[in-house]
């Protein structure tokens, strides 16, 4: 074992990469503090926990940040109307940030000089997760083992790393893997790698539900939640069930949306990093706000002030989509997107068929159409 380097508080998943870089960082040296935010992700956080004690983890921190998630993240992301590159709705880049953010408020609090993530060399999760901790606390370390040639040159590829778990008495996958990435919270779930890497692959039959062939149809209000507007109420008129609470209204438009399979795409975006990478994801609940917000918008807002605020947010995509989420320029627009709010308000009727979300009507007091001039 090595001189002992101080502690480090890793974003920790249960995973075989997270587990190995976990019982790799105690072989360094280092005091590791597990931290997993419960985001969504459907997973058992309490096999977790222990995993990460039976691994020799000092601590383990799982944090429920669902509605923190919905209401800090993903309401300014439906504000915004976010949609980088015309079609990803940000699901993992909204995601790193919130989780960032518990990332170093363990380590202020355990006192920790370091964090440590177990995102690779190649994507975009490096750079959300550790400009989002520079950010917050300027003076922490971040340690990333799939930068450091003593970590990737031992671990080239699966099967080292299947090798050093078994080693260590580190369990393993007793099921064959998927032969693709999978990364899950209440925005979205998105598929990328393996054998998705061939852009002429076709592979969605395993993903979700199907749509199914009834039409749901529902009302959303979008009413004031000091200081900016968000959505408050969803009412299914099949059934009458309605959600008033931020995180509840979201869960049941993800289960409502996802059955009728809404919100999938399969796209090349191109990567802060500097390289096309595939994706197939899965947004229903965050397609039928984006939808629903967009159309009233339209109705209530001055259209001026929305040709600005379109231009608003692209730039917000990209900064999100890049990992700048606390970073002034972003807080800023933030600050000038939720004033643009102010006006919009009312009720939105559509309804969800086959993939596709239909608008139907809607309903404003500080609407600018005029009927009778019409």
């Amino acid at each position: 074992m090595a001189q002992s380097k101080g502690t480090v508080v890793l974003a920790y998943s249960g995973g075989l990469d997270t587990s190995c870089i976990l019982v790799w960082l105690k072989e360094q040296g280092y005091d590791v503090i597990a931290y997993l935010a419960n985001i969504g992700q459907k997973e058992d956080f309490e096999a977790a926990r222990k995993k990460a004690l039976a691994l020799g983890a000092k601590k383990v921190y799982i944090e429920d940040v669902s509605r923190e998630f919905v209401e800090g993240f993903i309401w300014p992301a439906v504000q915004a109307s976010a949609l980088y590159e015309d079609r990803y709705l940000l699901g993992t880049a909204l995601a790193r940030p919130c989780i960032a953010q518990g990332l170093v408020g363990i380590a202020q609090q355990e006192r920790a000089p370091y964090i440590a993530h177990g995102a690779t060399g190649k994507g975009n999760d490096q750079v959300r997760f550790e400009l989002s901790c520079y950010a917050l606390c300027p003076k922490i370390k971040v340690v990333a083992p799939w930068r450091l040639p003593e970590f990737y040159q031992r671990f080239p590829g699966r099967r080292e790393l299947m090798d050093y778990a078994k080693k260590h008495g580190i369990p393993v996958p007793v099921t064959p893997q998927t032969p693709w990435s999978m990364d899950e919270n209440l925005m979205h779930i998105s598929y990328e790698a393996g054998i998705l890497e061939n852009p002429k692959v076709i592979d969605h039959g395993s993903r979700g539900a199907g749509g199914v062939s009834c039409v749901c149809s529902l009302i959303g209000n979008f009413t004031a939640g000091p200081p900016v507007r968000v959505p408050v109420k969803v009412t299914n008129t099949g059934d009458g069930a309605t959600r008033s609470s931020a995180l509840e209204l979201f869960v049941y438009l993800n289960d409502i949306a996802g059955k009728h399979g809404v919100g999938r795409i399969d796209i090349v975006e191109n990567r802060f990093v500097g390289m096309k990478s595939r994706g197939i994801y899965e947004t229903p609940a965050g397609t039928i706000l984006y939808h629903a917000h967009l159309d009233i918008e339209a109705f209530t807002m001055d259209r001026e002030v929305r040709k600005i605020k379109q231009g608003l947010s692209l730039k917000f995509s990209e900064l999100v989509y890049n990992g700048f989420w606390h970073s002034p320029e972003c807080e800023f627009l933030r600050e000038c997107i939720g004033r643009s709010q102010e006006p919009v308000v009312g009720t939105v009727r559509l309804s969800v068929f086959k993939g596709h979300v239909y608008i139907l009507g809607r309903e404003s007091p500080k609407s600018l159409y005029n009927e009778e001039l019409v």
